[in-house]
């Protein structure tokens, strides 16, 4: 079957203010910021650009501000010829916004106004955007929202990958059974895995089978790992990383990207890792993403 789209990511599309300081300030106190710059950003828009650059066709639907119409964001992800003629746009909100903080350690702590993405669960079900792709990620952004993208997509036989990433605080066991009972792919962090494990009382073994025949966790400069049939340890490629905001999304979207054209697992790792090690090489999660060639190279080295 051919589609128009080969991902639709939903969740967040947000503007981001990276800031670089020495070390986090305890309460009722300050720290002075090295570096600060604005960068375009949210989960779902990292995944659909760096998707996009990888050569594959992404879709996105995500809430934003009135403040999104015309601006440099949204004509750079036409640009891209990404498809963004669902997305939402709340008139009188403003369109969301992340503040990390990124320490001298790489430790980051981040606060995410959501503006107009609080009105994500008034809204229906995109169903025409959902039948018009070959999978749908479900990225950071509301848990009802994303659960009844997810639940239609698996309707359909769509391929769903889950990444609750920060948001996994906002899905109550219930909620997050349910997703995860329909998803193919499962990406998180450890600590985001580990947590998943925690709340649902089960090992990795166990949410294996009650969904997520794929768990891919994320370790950072460690690497990563591979649950599946058996279980497969990815080697992060060791670069000098400036700042590591973006690493994850551009990983799921290297691994959705290899996934999708039929490789293997081990190679799927492989190569997202070796797409989020262009991406932590600048500040910004879409500043420095590589395309296809440039990548496989990188990992082939």
């Amino acid at each position: 079957m051919k589609y128009e789209n080969d991902l639709l990511a939903v969740g967040h599309t947000a503007l981001d203010y990276i800031i670089q300081i020495n070390q986090f300030p305890q309460p009722n106190s300050s720290t002075a910021i090295n570096n600060m710059k604005t960068f375009y950003g949210g989960a779902a828009a990292n995944v659909a650009t760096v998707f996009t650059n990888l050569g594959l066709k992404a879709s996105l639907i995500s809430a934003v501000g009135g403040d999104f119409r015309g601006s440099d964001y949204q004509n750079c992800l036409k640009g891209l010829s990404i498809d963004i003629e669902d997305m939402i746009v709340v008139e009188d909100e403003k369109t969301p916004t992340a503040f990390v903080m990124t320490d001298k350690n790489n430790d980051q702590i981040s606060y995410f106004y959501w503006g107009a993405a609080k009105y994500f669960k008034d809204f229906p079900t995109p169903v025409k955007a959902i039948k018009k792709a070959r999978a749908v990620h479900l990225a950071t952004g509301d848990p009802s929202f994303n659960g009844k993208c997810g639940e239609k997509a698996h309707k359909y036989n769509k391929l769903v990958s889950f990444d609750p990433g920060q948001d996994l605080h906002m899905y109550s066991p219930e909620n997050l059974r349910k997703v995860l009972k329909i998803c193919n792919i499962l990406f998180g962090n450890h600590h985001e895995i580990n947590r998943i494990l925690q709340i649902l009382e089960m090992d990795i073994k166990e949410l294996q089978d009650m969904g997520p025949e794929i768990i891919v966790k994320t370790i950072g400069k460690h690497g990563s790992t591979i649950y599946a049939d058996q279980e497969i340890k990815i080697e992060a490629k060791m670069v000098d990383s400036v700042d590591p905001t973006g690493g994850g999304d551009s990983y799921r979207a290297g691994f959705l990207k290899a996934y999708l054209s039929g490789e293997s697992l081990e190679f799927c790792g492989n190569f997202a890792s070796s797409v989020a090690s262009f991406v932590v090489e600048a500040e910004g999660c879409q500043t420095n993403i590589p395309n296809y060639d440039i990548a496989l190279k990188r990992m082939k080295e």
